[in-house]
Formats: structure tokens, C-alpha cells, sequence
């Protein structure tokens, strides 16, 4: 099972793509952030194989929680 955590400021966004990931097998969506602090926050306790982080967010975009994270 592939760990999937979602990164987007609209939630309308963040929907689509738990509704498209979801309906494949092999993935499960762990976790879901508003914006980059929010991000490198929740990595520790969802611990997602993947991140599907959109890049322009307030307080932290995510190209910043990417360096963080990584």
C-alpha cells in the first residue's frame, strides 16, 4: 500500500484528488495539509510515502516545506 498525504490550500482540490487516489487500489490517502507548516507538521505522524504538494500556498509554500521535509 502506497501512503499518499495531500498538500493544497483548496479544499476543493485536495478532494479531487483523495476521490482519483482513493479509487486506486494500492493507494491510501493518510493525511491531507492547508499549506506548507501545516505539511512538515503532520509528515511526522502521517508518515506518506508520497507528497502531492502544490507549490504556491500562504504562510509556507511548497517548495520551502519540501526543504524542510527533506
Amino acid at each position: 500500500m502506497i501512503r499518499v498525504m495531500l498538500v493544497d490550500d483548496q479544499a476543493m482540490v485536495r478532494t479531487g484528488f483523495r476521490m482519483i487516489l482513493e479509487a486506486e487500489p494500492g493507494l491510501t490517502v493518510v493525511g491531507e495539509a492547508v499549506d506548507g507548516r501545516e505539511a512538515v507538521d503532520l509528515v511526522e505522524l502521517a508518515r506518506p510515502d508520497v507528497i502531492l504538494m502544490d507549490v504556491r500556498m500562504p504562510r509556507m509554500d511548497g517548495i520551502e516545506a519540501c526543504r524542510m521535509i527533506c
